[in-house]
């Protein structure tokens, strides 16, 4: 909740380093593209924090009974997820994007799975 309302703070000011870095060699943001990033953060983040209460629901009641769609959902969403923002990310080279945070969020979210992959039913 914190991405959509407070864009400026230390995690994100990081990021944004990272992406003006990666985007326009520069340490900031230019001046012309400093609306756009203020904006995007809002929608941004309100799919982000919708993504993952959604998974804390699905992980809290059918995930935990084992429900083999919830497994297959989540494995499935996220591996879309990953291929589009993974790509895109390499073909605009802000490649700390797919070795810190995508990797991180992917280690996250498949540990559960494999340690509990054979328990589902059918």
């Amino acid at each position: 909740m914190v991405f959509p309302f407070y864009g400026n703070n230390i995690v994100l000011q990081l990021y944004d380093t990272m992406l003006a870095h990666a985007l326009w060699n520069s340490a900031t943001f230019p001046y012309e593209a400093e609306p756009f990033r203020a904006f995007i953060y809002g929608p941004l983040g309100g799919t982000i924090a919708c993504c993952y209460i959604l998974l804390a629901f699905i992980a809290r009641y059918p995930f935990k009974e084992k429900q083999k769609w919830t497994r297959n959902s989540i494995l499935t969403a996220f591996s879309v997820w990953v291929i589009i923002d993974s790509s895109l990310c390499l073909y605009f080279g802000v490649y700390p994007q797919v070795y810190l945070i995508n990797a991180i969020s992917i280690t996250v979210k498949a540990l559960p799975i494999i340690f509990t992959w054979k328990e589902f039913r059918d």
